[in-house]
């Protein structure tokens, strides 16, 4: 019989073939390899962790890293030739690291591939809860629910009965943002850009009114209608013309917690905003946030969290595909608005271990 070390399997992998420039990324910027092979150990003498990856996020952040930037961005560029890397769920298969033992389900950045060699395991979570489903360490146990959390509580100071609009409501951070906000105590109102979205919005998570963007001639009326006092809260995850329209909706001492702006990513020339003098006659707060400076908040964002869903309290909703060679495509449906909640993309599914449809 070979031993261990001798083991070396084929190793499926997503590469970026070559930076794109603006526009939108087509699946053919993309290509699936099935030639490469790795060994099932980690090199002698690392400190590194071998992942068998179980489940990739796909998230609007990754178009950046398609794009050379000649100033660095806040994510670095992907390698063109070398695989996509991304938010996933992965299992130890061999370690050298005394954080992680084979066996361990971890959660952090891995590569769009089968097995992943983590070289600096520090990045990576361990999953303490795998009593529930895993794929939610993708979205609502990993970083979108992060982001939604202190996007939320900390960006936004809420107080009860404020009233808070939440731009792609359905998506995956947006979802969990408008539940939180309920939960609060606020008036909460969602856009999203389809009917069977809006209607998610109000009958499964619970926001009080949710409206579809692409049937309103005059997004500043459409808000004025649903706040007809105006909106102390703004969670923006769109930018572009709803930004203006809330900026005339919004109250004295309103606040702007600025996580994305999906509809400027794939324009060569980004959209401008003309009324941002707003800000000074309302005393807006705009502050924009990253996820990354925030881990520090993890372990209670967790198990608060993992309460929450225990007692049915938070609903998810998951779009899920199979298969590594469908994760281009399932990348590039978030642009179009194809997903309904968070995309997620099953690499390998771990036997035990059933998705929960919620």
């Amino acid at each position: 019989m070979a031993s261990a070390e001798d083991v070396v399997v084929v190793n499926k992998q997503v590469l970026l073939k070559h930076f794109i420039p603006e526009g939108a990324p087509k699946e053919t910027d993309m290509e699936l390899v099935t030639t490469g092979t790795i060994r099932l150990r980690v090199p002698e003498g690392s400190n590194a962790v071998l992942l068998k990856n179980l489940y990739l996020s796909c998230d609007p952040y990754m178009r950046m890293r398609m794009t050379k930037h000649e100033e660095a961005s806040y994510v670095d560029d992907f390698v063109p030739g070398a695989p996509i890397t991304g938010f996933g769920v992965g299992k130890v298969v061999d370690s050298s690291h005394p954080d992680f033992k084979t066996g361990d389900y971890v959660w952090g950045l891995i590569g769009w591939e089968e097995y992943s060699l983590i070289t600096k395991p520090q990045g990576l979570f361990k999953i303490h809860h795998t009593e529930i489903p895993l794929s939610y360490y993708t979205g609502i146990l990993g970083m979108v629910g992060l982001t939604a959390y202190v996007g939320f509580y900390d960006i936004c100071s809420p107080k009860k009965g404020e009233r808070v609009f939440v731009s792609a409501a359905a998506g995956a951070v947006g979802q969990i943002v408008g539940q939180f906000a309920k939960q609060f105590g606020c008036y909460v109102v969602g856009s999203a850009g389809s009917d069977e979205k809006v209607n998610l919005l109000k009958t499964k998570f619970g926001f009080d009114e949710a409206f579809n963007y692409k049937k309103e001639p005059d997004l500043t009326k459409a808000l004025k209608r649903y706040f007809p006092e105006g909106i102390d809260i703004y969670f923006e995850n769109v930018g572009g013309p709803m930004l203006e329209a809330v900026l005339h909706n919004m109250r004295i001492k309103g606040r702007i917690a600025a996580c994305g702006m999906i509809s400027q990513y794939n324009l060569e020339k980004p959209e401008g905003v003309h009324n941002l003098f707003l800000i000074v006659g309302k005393r807006i707060r705009l502050e924009g946030f990253l996820v990354f400076d925030h881990y520090g908040s993890y372990p209670e964002f967790e198990e608060k969290v993992v309460q929450l869903i225990k007692e049915e309290k938070i609903k998810y909703l998951e779009d899920i595909v199979e298969g590594l060679e469908n994760a281009p495509a399932a990348l590039i449906g978030l642009f179009e608005g194809r997903n309904v909640g968070k995309q997620v993309v099953v690499v390998s599914r771990e036997k035990g271990h059933h998705h929960h449809h919620h």
